[in-house]
């Protein structure tokens, strides 16, 4: 027998046995999504009779009552987490995989997640931890030939390409492995909703499914979601709230570095990083992101460049920005920034016009974020004021500086946290000074690292290019 299905409005929450392009009762378009029926439970007399008699409420027909424990009397102790051997993997995850937990793993097609993933599943696999690979979307074939170009041996991993949901459940429950990873949650699809693979309603209950079966089981399950350009809505924006933990693999298509973030994770702190090279036998975990990243920087500096200190997680990391003010060729001059917040940018731009005395009005500004990473905390201000302001002036910073500081509307430098741990990953890395704000200022100094207290950006501009 079919399991009935309803069409639930994602703005207000009506309910409509067909679907429709508009809901009817709060006028929105395209927000009715495919979800189960709940059944209902009709008592009979007597048992309405009888819960009367237990004094229930009309809140709790045709419910069980259970008992609720106190917090107190809860036993057991965490589980023992599964290491990859992969430190940068694990050192997202908190420390390793948690049995019968959910990781959702995002990003944009050809980002590198089923490779990641593939690597991941042939160490625990090599660790004798069982793993079941299920992929809907390339062949078995295809994913044999990716795992021959890897540097780990994932020839003893289980394989399965199934799209369907209670085959791919029941086929684990056989297995009983310690990790799936179902590749990708877009493909997978349940025969009790008559939507297509990939809609909202089937990835919703899809993940809702292999939530309570990683939940039961006690095996971890790693789902694999597309994030598209346009931000589609069946992508894991939708699934955030359902899984343990959300990982983002970011990075620009045309480079080797990759970037892993937790946005969300239940056991262990959000926004950690790990940082990965794409080689040709797959992702090689990079140990000192801030070398990485200030690799490439040449002996002969140039103007608009600028280093800062962000701290991702746990981890402080040093990250190269460059900046760009020319001449503007059209009417209106434009604004042009790759991994820093567009409106941030607009911002410090008034600021330096205001406070410094720097007029942008008639100048064509770009702004970049050297290594894909994107600049997600203000402790990067000040990096981006000193570029911007070294390329108007066309002179080139000191090599051993870095700036670390957030840059207010008043032109104030302000502090930021951990700036002692940000310091001394600069001081680690050869850098010789540090301008922070002037509340920043160790009370010990370092020997080989010289730190100058700021107070706001146009003092800080006379220093550099009096």
């Amino acid at each position: 027998m079919k399991t009935k299905s309803v069409y639930r409005c994602t703005e207000c929450g009506a309910e409509s046995l067909r679907w429709s392009g508009q809901c009817a009762t709060c006028q929105e378009w395209n927000t009715l999504v495919e979800e189960m029926a709940a059944p209902k439970v009709v008592a009979g007399k007597g048992a309405s009779a009888a819960r009367r008699r237990a004094g229930s409420s009309a809140y709790g027909e045709g419910g069980q009552v259970v008992a609720a424990p106190r917090l107190s009397e809860v036993v057991g102790e965490e589980s023992h987490r599964l290491t990859t051997g992969i430190a940068e993997f694990d050192f997202v995850l908190g420390g390793g995989i948690v049995p019968g937990s959910m990781v959702l793993v995002g990003g944009e097609p050809g980002i590198g997640k089923s490779t990641l993933l593939l690597q991941v599943a042939a160490r625990l696999q090599r660790a004798g931890h069982a793993t079941l690979y299920v992929s809907g979307e390339e062949s078995p074939l295809q994913v044999k030939l990716r795992a021959d170009r890897l540097a780990s041996d994932a020839g003893a991993v289980q394989l399965l390409g199934e799209t369907n949901l209670e085959t791919i459940l029941a086929t684990a429950a056989s297995v009983a492995p310690a990790v799936m990873v179902v590749d990708s949650i877009q493909t997978v699809f349940t025969g009790d909703l008559e939507g297509a693979p990939g809609n909202v309603g089937q990835v919703r209950e899809c993940a809702a499914r292999l939530m309570r079966f990683a939940k039961e089981s006690g095996t971890a399950v790693f789902v694999v979601g597309h994030v598209t350009k346009g931000g589609g809505i069946a992508g894991p924006k939708t699934l955030e709230h359902i899984v343990d933990t959300v990982l983002y693999f970011e990075g620009e298509g045309t480079g080797d570095h990759r970037v892993l973030r937790a946005n969300k994770n239940r056991f262990g702190s959000v926004d950690e990083l790990g940082v990965f090279r794409m080689s040709t036998q797959g992702l090689i975990a990079v140990e000192n992101p801030s070398a990485l990243f200030l690799a490439e920087r040449g002996e002969v500096q140039a103007s608009g460049s600028a280093i800062t200190c962000l701290l991702e997680g746990s981890r402080p990391m040093l990250l190269e920005v460059q900046g760009l003010a020319a001449k503007a060729g059209f009417g209106t001059p434009q604004r042009v920034s790759t991994g820093y917040d567009g409106r941030r940018l607009a911002l410090l731009l008034a600021v330096l016009d205001k406070r410094a005395g720097l007029s942008f009005a008639q100048l064509d500004v770009f702004l970049n974020v050297v290594g894909g990473v994107r600049m997600q905390e203000p402790a990067g201000d000040l990096a981006v004021a000193a570029a911007l302001a070294s390329s108007v002036f066309d002179k080139v910073l000191p090599p051993g500086a870095v700036f670390i500081g957030e840059v207010g509307l008043a032109g104030e430098v302000r502090g930021v946290s951990q700036a002692e741990r940000r310091i001394a990953e600069a001081e680690k890395l050869g850098m010789t000074v540090a301008y922070v704000a002037e509340r920043s200022v160790p009370k010990r100094a370092s020997k080989s690292i010289r730190v100058r207290g700021v107070a706001e950006i146009g003092t800080l501009f006379r220093e550099l290019f009096r």
